[in-house]
């Protein structure tokens, strides 16, 4: 994609990059969020810059889409660098409050003399883009939309949520939820596609869209955030889960009643969209994919070695079947599925929320249907997480939660997952194995969680 600037306002955006460049270089690989860790920003090149907020009032407000470009990881082709979606704030000075949120003090350029940061930690600025998003605004290549059958009143006050992830969400009056993207990439993104679909189905485990940011650029869009119903009082299954192990409290109505909203959402996604038969030759397709996953975590992991044969048999079984002419039914899934992407309410109901799939793979990739049984081994992988968080580790709890899961499954779905055994193991499989990685790289700590499942499942049919 060719670069464009996309200005509204007086100053110029070539300058503004060029300004925040070596302060962008320190700060930019220091966020949770950015995807090119352990590799050197060599530069940055502008997608768009959009004047929020006049550069030379006492607040000025930038919304930016940067492309940073790195050196590519040993034994990779060349990449033309990850498009970042920054909202930033410059002031003279910041108060102490707005203290994590600072990114530098720009010397030289249009904003000299200023103290640029993170805006999302600012109310003010944050309350700017929940205006433009009720007023359907439109500013330089930014389409702010939204649902207008869905209220937004003004006045809310917004607090940026501080818990690590791989985007940035800020809530506005315990009322609405933003979430705003931060590594963005062309096309139709299913966290703003698929809430929509279900909207229009009815299903109310999922909460529906408000609003949504979308970016116009050389012919092609983007999806830049999106703001959704925030349900209020709610807790997430990873940590209702944690509290209920260390109470050592029962957990399996929580786990058969998350299984029944699974099976609803699943069950609404096939009514909505369509649906496709894979045979032979797409589980093939599927099934490489795997073993290759397999082989570069292998490399990338050496304590993963051992038991690559092993693993590779369940993918192997899974071929097998297709080959015999098994086929499947796919249809679009969540991509992601664990714990801590579904939320209990008060009154107990649950919810779904983050269908982005894993930002790491391509977007294509991420739209195309699956399966339902990826979500449904994402979902055990994540009691099994739960039950090796404790001290000692609990794999009697996560057996029973898993049990109780798939059980609520087929009270909805009709269909117990476990009666395809071989298909549950390979994605099963698959999962631990992106585990694997992610934990060597990031928390390896963690390490032996994945690792003990990986024995497991290279040594038994299922776990």
């Amino acid at each position: 994609m060719a670069e464009t600037v996309t200005p509204s306002g007086t100053t110029s955006p070539g300058h503004i990059l060029a300004s925040l460049d070596p302060l962008l270089r320190e700060w930019l690989p220091r966020q949770r969020w950015f995807a090119g860790k352990g590799r050197p920003v060599t530069g940055f090149s502008l997608v768009s810059a959009t004047e929020l907020l006049p550069s030379g009032g006492r607040l000025g407000l930038h919304h930016l889409l940067v492309r940073a470009h790195q050196t590519p990881a040993p034994g990779t082709a060349a990449h033309p660098g990850d498009v970042y979606q920054l909202v930033i704030g410059a002031r003279e000075a910041l108060p102490p409050r707005l203290a994590p949120a600072l990114i530098g003090h720009v010397e030289q350029g249009p904003l000299a003399g200023r103290t640029v940061y993170d805006a999302l930690y600012d109310p003010r600025p944050a309350e700017v883009l929940l205006e433009a998003l009720r007023t359907r605004a439109r500013i330089g290549g930014l389409r702010f939309e939204r649902d207008r059958r869905q209220e937004i009143r003004d006045g809310l006050v917004a607090r940026l949520l501080t818990a690590e992830q791989s985007n940035s969400s800020v809530v506005y009056g315990d009322t609405f939820i933003l979430k705003l993207l931060r590594r963005i990439v062309p096309g139709v993104n299913p966290d703003l596609e698929i809430p929509l679909a279900l909207a229009r189905e009815g299903c109310a485990r999922v909460p529906a869209p408000t609003a949504w940011l979308l970016a116009d650029l050389n012919g092609d869009s983007y999806v830049l955030a999106v703001l959704q119903p925030f349900v209020r009082g709610a807790t997430d299954g990873w940590e209702l889960a944690l509290r209920e192990l260390a109470k050592g409290e029962d957990f399996t109505a929580e786990a058969r009643a998350l299984g029944r909203a699974t099976a609803e959402v699943h069950t609404a996604l096939g009514r909505a969209l369509p649906t496709v038969t894979l045979g032979h030759g797409q589980l093939r397709q599927l099934v490489d994919g795997m073993v290759e996953r397999l082989a570069a975590a292998a490399q990338a992991v050496p304590a993963l070695r051992p038991y690559e044969p092993g693993l590779r048999s369940a993918y192997e079984a899974l071929a097998g079947l297709a080959a015999e002419g098994r086929t499947w039914t796919a249809q679009r899934v969540h991509g992601d599925l664990h714990l801590g992407q579904c939320l209990r309410s008060p009154d107990g109901q649950w919810s779904l929320i983050d269908f982005e799939g894993e930002p790491a793979r391509p977007l294509a990739e991420r739209r195309m249907p699956q399966p339902t049984e990826r979500d449904i081994a994402g979902m055990l992988r994540s009691f099994d997480y739960a039950a090796h968080s404790t001290a000692p580790p609990a794999p009697g709890w996560a057996a029973v939660c898993r049990a109780a899961y798939c059980s609520g499954y087929a009270e909805v779905a009709g269909r117990d997952p476990r009666t395809d055994p071989v298909l549950l193991r390979a994605y099963e499989t698959d999962k631990a194995v992106y585990e694997v990685v992610y934990e060597a790289r990031h928390r390896p700590d963690w390490l032996p969680v994945p690792l003990s499942a990986v024995h497991l499942l290279a040594t038994s049919d299922q776990l």
